[in-house]
């Protein structure tokens, strides 16, 4: 079951579940409240039958002074429930009728041990219930998923033919005109295509993840000054310290230019990008001083975005790579003021 699909199911099966345990709580508790009230009336009658006869060994039978003490009703007090009945021949004495309070105990303790057995069973089955009802809730959502993913997969197969005849043509451009700027700016451009291809492919999952060693601070240099000639108007400083680690090259690759890439994006006008590598701290950070993010704990999330360009994938990818080669990564943002993303080395780097 993929992430998305596992939050569908989890959120589906606690709406359902909670509302109906809810309802079945208060029902239930309505039932305890009536059995306790036919408990009550219950023992009234019985003390009643009582009164005639006096063969009743579960209670006790005692006499009072009849004052002005009400007859016929069951009371309640510390010692029990009990309730008063005349003595015929005009007696100026009551019959007092009791029960007592540990077997009057003993009673509702056993009505509350059924009442909650009763719940958890029907309980049990609504949580079967809710499990079922999630996983057919999240059928639809599977079925798009599975149409999104087949459509992505054609777009991956149809990008190959195009791009190779482009760079073919690229290349045969640069021999007959060598240095041309608008041949390296075809370049760049199919670079970016395959930027956008290589998210894609991890957005699908299943990419093999290659580890080898290679300078850090070597390959951030080229993918800054790669992604920076696509934006002339974003200034792209680098403070980069030599730095070799051992982790997937593709993954890394894909983690800087999609931050970094991000960064000169959603940048003001003459804006700046930061690129600072600590080899002594094992830190990488990449900040910029534009628009910002309004909400920073949720970047990661896939499918999010706070503006209507891009499809909310890169940064979802990014974290998921950066889990899956051991990086740790965080996000630091003010909305006017800039962003900072923070990497963590210190597994990927040799000693």
């Amino acid at each position: 079951m993929r992430g998305v699909e596992r939050e569908a199911f989890i959120k589906s099966f606690l709406l359902f579940f909670s509302s109906l345990s809810i309802l079945l709580a208060l029902l239930f508790f309505t039932i305890y409240k009536k059995e306790l009230a036919n408990l009550d009336s219950s023992l009234f009658s019985q003390m009643r039958i009582c009164s005639f006869d006096l063969k009743c060994p579960k209670f006790k039978i005692d006499f009072e002074d009849s004052g002005s003490k009400e007859l016929y009703t069951l009371k309640k007090s510390g010692s029990g429930l009990y309730s008063l009945f005349p003595i015929g021949g005009g007696s100026r004495y009551l019959l007092k009728i009791a029960y007592p309070r540990n077997s009057y105990e003993k009673d509702i303790a056993k009505i509350r041990k059924e009442t909650l057995l009763e719940f958890f069973a029907v309980e049990f089955a609504v949580l079967l219930l809710s499990a079922l009802f999630a996983l057919y809730s999240i059928n639809p959502l599977r079925q798009a998923l599975k149409l999104t993913e087949e459509f992505v997969r054609d777009i991956l197969h149809d990008f190959n033919t195009p791009l190779s005849i482009i760079r073919l043509n690229v290349r045969m451009l640069e021999k007959e005109c060598p240095g041309s700027p608008k041949s390296t700016r075809i370049e760049d451009a199919v670079e970016t295509l395959l930027r956008l291809q290589a998210n894609l492919r991890a957005y699908l999952g299943g990419h093999e993840m290659q580890v080898e060693s290679f300078r850090l601070d070597t390959l951030l240099e080229e993918r800054a000054a790669l992604i920076g000639r696509g934006y002339p108007s974003i200034e792209f400083i680098t403070e980069l310290e030599p730095l070799e680690v051992r982790c997937a090259k593709d993954a890394i690759i894909r983690i800087v230019d999609n931050v970094i890439s991000n960064a000169a994006k959603y940048n003001v006008e003459g804006g700046r990008v930061f690129v600072k590598l600590d080899a002594e701290g094992k830190i990488l950070r990449i900040e910029d001083n534009g628009v910002g993010i309004e909400n920073p704990e949720r970047v990661f999330e896939r499918f999010y975005r706070e503006h209507d360009r891009g499809v909310g994938i890169g940064l979802n990818i990014v974290k998921k790579l950066c889990d899956e080669t051991g990086i740790g990564v965080k996000v630091e943002s003010d909305k006017g003021v800039g962003t900072r993303f923070i990497f963590d080395l210190k597994k990927v780097t040799l000693s």
